[in-house]
Parts: C-alpha cells; structure tokens; sequence
C-alpha cells in the first residue's frame, strides 16, 4: 500500500510534461549534510509509483542523514514544482525530493530543514530570496595525483576578467551559459575569477529554496561537461594554496507573500534608510542579527576543514582571499563581510563553494530575522579597507574576528540557540547537535592525518 494517495493531478502534470520533453528517465534527487547530490534513476515508466510511494534510500548509506544500518528507508518524495528537463542530458529530468521516513518528513534533510523554515517565513509573510555567485575551478589530474589549472596557459599573474582566458574556455563556457538558459534561469554573465583556472557563472535570483535546488543541479552540470572534457571540475574552498579560493557570495532580501513587495529598499515598506546606504530598517536589522551570530554561522556556511585556509588578511591578488575574516557591514566593499552592491539587497561574502545551500539558507534566514525580532543594530557601515588594517585597529573598532578553524566554529555553533532553532529539532534533540558532532569528528579526523608538509618541516628539525 502507498504511504500516501498519488497526487493524480500532479502526476498527469509531470507525465505530459516527460511526454512532450521527450524524457525516458528521473533522477529523483535529494542532498544529505556535506550537500552530495544522491539520486536513483527511475524510468518514466515508473512515474506513477515515484510519485506515490518516493524514491526508496538506505540513508546510512547516502551520508549524514541521521540513520545507522538498521533504520528504516528513507522515501524521497518528489517536488512536482522542481521538475527539470537537463539539457546536457535531455531524456534524463531531474526532481528534487523531500525525504521520508515511515510517512513523516525526515528532519535530517537539508531540504525539508530549508522548506520548513521557508514555511515559518511565510506565516510571517516573508518569503526569502537570494541568488548566488558559485565560482568554481577547471582542474586536472597530474600522474602524481597532484591537481593542475586544466588550461596551462592560463598563467597570469591577475586573471581575473582575462578575456584571453576566457576565450580559450568559450565552448565549456558557452555550454553551461546555454544549459541555464534552456532550464530558464537566465543566465547573465560569465566570467574568468581571480584565480587562475576559477570561474563564474550567474542567473537569476529567486526564492531560496528554488536557489538551492537550481545550485545543487548547477554543480552537477559542471561538473558533468567538465568531465566529457576530460577535465575535474571543484566548488572546494581552496583546491591551491596561492591561489584565491571558491566563494559561494549570497545576495539575499525579504519580500512580502502576500503582494511580492520588496522590503529591504530604504523608505519602501520595510521601513526608512537609517544608516545612509539605501535600505531599509527591516534590512539592517536583518544584517545586524547575521553580524550577530556570524561566529556561529560560519560553520554551516564554511562547512570543512579546507574552508578556513581560504580565509585571511591580504591583498587581494590572485593567490590571497576576497574571503571575509571579519564580521562586519558596509557600503560597496569588498573586504566586508557584508556588503551593499545595490539598495534592494545585501551581499553576504562568507559562504564557500562546499557549503550545503539548504542549511546556509536556513541558517542565514535564522539569524536575519533575530536581527528583526530583537532590533539588533549592526552599527554603523565600516567604509575602510580590513585588509590593510592591523589586528589591533580592527579591535578599536569592535569589529569581532571569525573563528580560524572549523572546530573552533564548531564550539561556536553548538551555542546558538537561534540558529538551533532554525534548523529545526529531531527526535534525538536539534539537528544543530547532530551537525556539530559530524563537525567536530571531522576536523578530529583531518587534525590526525600527518602530512608531507609537517614530515618536510619537522623531520630533521629535532
């Protein structure tokens, strides 16, 4: 027996649709913690059965998702509203799915996490929309194992915009800017990043869980064409140590539900400009709640031990970081971790290219709206230039340094009753706790490997 009557309008839906696309095969989708794209392919003849009884998983398998051997399977659900034809691939649609176990949805999946702080926004009537800049880096293997920039010529001190650089990648490039515009996201630029071998590729923004399911497919599209180029593609925070690392950059604003109404425009419905950059009161509120709680934030949104060697203090050429290591606000600055590019929205610099788009979203929606909530006052707009600043002045300012590990962020973490409650709770307690101790073991696991640098360092030293 289905665990739930098929939805047969929305099954008549997606049936015409695989009919006039030409689509033989579903990947029925969903992500566990670390963001990996798990997905069985399920043939269109099995559409009805997809719809009704999900897509079976041993979650134990997939990753963190809250199970050990003997729990139940995970059925994931299909979202008939996140059907995607894949133009790289055209019989194969993708779904993503809400995961289920024994018939309730399963509070270990990022996506349910996001949905249900998506649905708590909305009975604020709020809805969360952001977009995303995923910069990414062409890679290929050495005979050693070791990673080089897949184009050898690309060698360029200052890459960044370099439209040699660009040319020579113009047919992978080219490929991906077409594929977002066939899945109609509108793609509206491409270009060659700080680094050498680092792109980046943009569309349009939206509600923040249709983001993080179109980042989850860009990502596998990406990586999909790099491969039938005989290439790697990497979204890894900081795949070369002197090279500018992978951000995940949020541009993120609150609409109303009810009418679509901007909010964080100064003098609109969120209330006046106080601080002089154009938004709103509803919008600096919303960004001092995420200076707020960014020693915690930093955690879900620099997810791994490889996150923290992206960040730092220096000039920003190629081979140093655009990454924030401060928490802290200001106009059109790119040493901020927050910064104005445009008074309907803010830009959040902290997250990196592993982090799992469903938690970030949650996580940040959480703490903006404390900011709202409790009246938090991000100060005033710092306009200097962090990276030239010394330790000392940016502690004259009140200006709070984010933790140099992820353990550190971690222990941070496990403290923030707000972002706790806004990745919900599990039977076992909130799922904050859980991720903290998947966390900590990594870093545990990392800290106890002995690398090829210490050997080099410290071999003959003593």
């Amino acid at each position: 027996m289905n665990h739930r009557e098929t939805d047969m309008g929305a099954l008549e839906e997606i049936r015409s649709r695989v009919e006039a696309d030409g689509v033989e095969f579903i990947y029925a989708m969903f992500v566990e913690m670390h963001g990996k794209p798990c997905a069985k392919l399920v043939p269109v003849g099995a559409l009805e059965g997809l719809m009704g009884d999900g897509a079976g998983f041993a979650g134990f398998a997939a990753g963190p998702m809250g199970q050990d051997p003997s729990s139940p399977d995970i059925l994931a659900l299909p979202d008939p509203a996140s059907y995607t034809q894949l133009p790289w691939q055209p019989n194969v649609a993708a779904m993503q799915c809400d995961p289920t176990v024994e018939g309730e949805l399963w509070p270990y999946a990022p996506r349910v996490i996001l949905r249900r702080a998506m649905e708590a926004a909305a009975d604020r009537n709020l809805v969360f929309k952001c977009g995303v800049e995923a910069e990414y880096s062409l890679v290929v293997r050495n005979d050693d194992g070791s990673i080089a920039v897949a184009d050898d010529r690309d060698t360029m001190s200052l890459p960044c915009y370099d439209a040699k650089g660009l040319t020579r990648m113009l047919p992978h490039l080219t490929a991906v800017s077409k594929n977002l515009d066939a899945m109609g996201w509108g793609n509206y630029a491409n270009d060659h990043e700080d680094a050498n071998g680092q792109y980046e590729q943009n569309w349009q923004y939206s509600d923040a869980l249709t983001t993080a399911d179109r980042l989850i497919l860009f990502r596998l599209m990406v990586h999909t064409l790099a491969q039938r180029d005989g290439r790697y593609a990497t979204f890894m925070p900081k795949p070369f140590a002197d090279k500018t690392g992978n951000g995940l950059h949020i541009h993120a604003s609150l609409w109303s539900a009810d009418t679509d109404e901007p909010l964080f425009i100064g003098g609109g419905a969120g209330g006046p400009d106080t601080k002089g950059l154009g938004l709103s009161d509803m919008a600096y509120k919303f960004t001092g709640g995420i200076i707020e709680h960014a020693s915690s934030l930093v955690a879900v949104m620099c997810p791994i031990v490889n996150s923290y060697k992206r960040m730092g203090v220096g000039a920003p050429t190629s081979g140093a970081t655009w990454a924030p290591a401060y928490a802290v606000y200001g106009g059109n600055n790119r040493t901020q971790m927050i910064r104005v590019p445009e008074p309907d929205r803010i830009e959040i610099r902290l997250g990196d290219g592993a982090a799992n788009p469903y938690l970030m979203f949650a996580a940040t929606l959480a703490c903006g709206l404390d900011g709202i909530d409790n009246d938090i006052d991000p100060g005033e707009p710092n306009m200097d230039n962090l990276y030239t600043m010394s330790a000392e002045q940016i502690a004259a300012k009140g200006i709070k340094a984010l933790p140099p590990t992820l353990l550190h962020a971690a222990d941070e973490l496990a403290t923030s009753d707000v972002i706790g409650r806004g990745l919900g709770d599990t039977a076992e307690g909130p799922y904050r706790d859980y991720y903290v101790k998947v966390k900590r073991q990594e870093f545990l696991d990392h800290h106890h490997v002995v690398t090829p640098g210490e050997v080099d360092q410290y071999l003959t030293l003593f």
